[in-house]
């Protein structure tokens, strides 16, 4: 019994160690995001997972033809899979679905680059950043 109760604790220490560690990255990325906002804003009152969800629904006309939305590739619902207008399958955004997303900040930074460039027309602000992410970290 002693064994078995000292497994399940080593278990659980284990699977929250684990949500520790990939919650710090995301936690480095919104900050990053906040401190880059204020210097920008020095109004910045935070993010908004509303604002983000509507940030992803919006579209824009700066960008490709093809993409005038987040919505054009990936899903309306983050937590389903999108498709790429060539057809290659995309996983879903959402955090809950796909948890070890947004944990390598160059790769963040490397998605966000290419398709602000593509939606938008334009990199994304800091503020449409931490919007957006805190959007698919809610999700």
């Amino acid at each position: 019994m002693n064994a078995r109760k000292n497994r399940l604790l080593l278990a659980v220490t284990l699977a929250l160690a684990s949500v520790t560690v990939v919650a710090a990255p995301r936690d480095d990325l919104l900050a990053g995001y906040a401190a880059a906002a204020k210097k920008t804003d020095p109004a910045f009152a935070g993010f908004s997972a509303t604002r983000g969800e509507a940030f992803h629904r919006n579209s824009f006309a700066g960008g490709k033809a093809a993409t005038p939305t987040c919505t054009s590739c990936h899903a309306k619902d983050p937590r389903t899979a999108g498709q790429t207008p060539a057809g290659k399958a995309i996983d879903p955004l959402a955090v809950s679905v796909s948890p070890g997303r947004y944990t390598d900040p160059a790769k963040v930074e490397k998605w966000f680059k290419r398709n602000c460039n593509e939606v938008l027309g334009r990199e994304c602000t800091p503020q449409e950043k931490g919007d957006w992410l805190s959007f698919m970290l809610s999700q």
